[in-house]
């Protein structure tokens, strides 16, 4: 038997009173809608709830004339199911994307910044080299990078072994970085 109210047509779905007899009348089709595609009775009633809820806030594109409340309620119910499926891949996808990988702790933070710290001073350290002078840099790279003493450094040069000291001297001032108060006594020498 038919309830009075498909009689006199669906229930005005703007209006308090009507939502109501409309959600007392199609909560237990709903909800049996979502339990059988959902195995958590949590779940169920939140996203029971969530269906709900958006079938108030378009409760006013509603059309009566293209079919029953109840399939536009289980078509919300569908979207809803559907987006909380995209959710769970979305989250599985993540933690997919994470798993192997494991979380930085504070040991790992302080070494990475000690490992930016030094990336930094290695660049700086760089730019400071690649300023020197060519006969600075020619008499540094001889004996630091190539090994040669600077006995060796000076016959490759073709200058006094005092020389390669004086340059080596200044060359490893220059890459320490500026002393503000030697700075100006430094240019008065040059």
């Amino acid at each position: 038997m038919r309830s009075p109210r498909h009689e006199t047509g669906p229930p005005d779905l703007t209006t308090p009173e009507g939502f109501a007899a409309f959600y007392e009348e199609h909560i237990d089709a709903v909800l049996g809608f979502v339990t059988r595609r959902v195995a958590d009775p949590h779940l169920a009633a939140d996203l029971t709830a969530d269906i709900f809820l958006a079938a108030m806030g378009s409760a006013g594109t509603y059309r009566g004339h293209r079919g029953a409340p109840v399939a536009w309620l289980f078509g919300i119910a569908r979207n809803i199911l559907s987006g909380h499926a995209r959710g769970l891949a979305r989250e599985s996808g993540a933690l997919a994307r994470l798993s192997g990988r494991r979380l930085l702790d504070e040991q790992d933070v302080a070494a990475l910044e000690e490992r930016i710290d030094a990336e930094r001073a290695f660049r700086d350290l760089t730019e400071r080299h690649a300023a020197l002078s060519e006969p600075l840099r020619a008499a540094l790279d001889l004996v630091v990078i190539d090994q040669l003493t600077p006995a060796e450094a000076a016959q490759a040069l073709g200058v006094t072994q005092a020389t390669v000291r004086v340059r080596l001297h200044r060359a490893r001032r220059a890459l320490r970085g500026p002393d503000p108060v030697a700075e100006p006594q430094l240019e008065a020498a040059r």
